[in-house]
């Protein structure tokens, strides 16, 4: 098969190739050094505990002063500024996506929308060189505008699939180490520690087994010695990961916070169900796995058995008919 008319203009297959080759060996070596790099997570979340209790204690008790803003901004923050999009009425709600994600710096939001906006330019401008400026590929101005547009779309709603998707991997992630911090929440309650310190040790316990989760708690842990209303601190917490299991187990704190229930027989109800929860899924999954199988079989095994069984027959058939013609 000639591939030839479906490349750039003066690229052959051997150049195609090549190319291929050097990122393929390129992408090898970067992995090959990331893998080789000593990563310690625990020193890395020490160092951002730190900081977050830095930032925590001097707005509680340092002085209520307005800051000046410092002339050194960065790009992207003087684009957002700029267009006043921290003002809109979306800028509570992005906030919260990102820290569903993982993201609660100040400057994350400063970054989404730039990338909102600039990433929707950047794709239509590249396309429309690539098509108009250069017409690497010979296309209707039908189909042309079409891949304009749909390269303005994609470079629109890539953010928010970016963070949907780091979302949905770290909830998963939070919902299948919950029921082990919460039986490790029920050891340290029936020890007799109180709600902070008992954030913190699991929260520490956690941190090989789960460092989304260990981080929550721990934040969580710092917000309670530190926010005047610790109501709001376990609220915080709900609003963070957004999961079912996670807004129970946060009821459940709070009722304990106020009326003085029994914290770890509350925990051990919590974590039974948390765990079943977690079974349920993983039924589910399985349920779900022969019909996911289905078209793969049909594709993929039916017709090499069909080979297999009748293709000799065919074959002398076959064979059969052209010697009576």
């Amino acid at each position: 098969m000639n591939i030839d008319p479906y490349l750039p203009s003066g690229m052959s297959v051997e150049d195609l190739l090549i190319l291929m080759t050097a990122l393929s060996a390129g992408s090898v070596a970067i992995t090959v050094w990331f893998t080789l790099l000593h990563h310690d997570p625990a020193l890395r979340r020490a160092k951002v505990m730190a900081a977050q209790r830095s930032a925590m204690r001097s707005a509680l008790v340092g002085p209520r002063r307005r800051r000046q803003r410092l002339p050194t901004l960065g790009m992207m923050r003087q684009v957002v500024d700029r267009l006043n999009l921290l003002k809109s009425g979306q800028a509570e709600r992005i906030s919260h996506k990102l820290m569903r994600a993982g993201w609660r710096s100040k400057d994350a939001i400063i970054r989404y929308l730039f990338m909102k906006l600039f990433l929707p330019l950047v794709f239509g401008v590249v396309v429309l060189i690539l098509l108009y400026g250069l017409n690497l590929y010979d296309l209707s101005p039908v189909a042309k505008l079409g891949a304009a547009l749909g390269s303005v779309i994609l470079g629109a709603y890539l953010p928010d699939l970016v963070i949907k998707n780091r979302t949905q991997k770290r909830q998963d992630t939070i919902r299948k180490s919950l029921p082990d911090a919460l039986d490790l929440m029920v050891i340290c309650a029936e020890a007799g520690l109180s709600l902070d310190a008992t954030l913190s040790r699991v929260s520490a316990e956690m941190e090989l087994a789960c460092p989304e989760l260990a981080d929550e708690l721990g934040l969580t842990g710092l917000e309670l010695g530190f926010l005047p209303d610790r109501r709001k601190a376990l609220q915080n917490l709900a609003t963070r990961i957004d999961l079912p299991v996670v807004r129970g187990v946060v009821n459940t704190l709070i009722q304990a916070e106020k009326y003085g229930t029994p914290l770890a027989q509350s925990l051990r109800i919590m974590s039974g169900e948390s765990r079943n929860e977690r079974i349920m899924k993983a039924e589910e999954k399985a349920a779900r796995l022969p019909a996911l199988l289905t078209v793969p079989m049909i594709i993929f095994t039916l017709p090499p058995l069909f080979v297999v069984l009748i293709g000799r027959a065919i074959l002398n058939t076959m064979d059969a008919f052209a010697k009576l013609f």
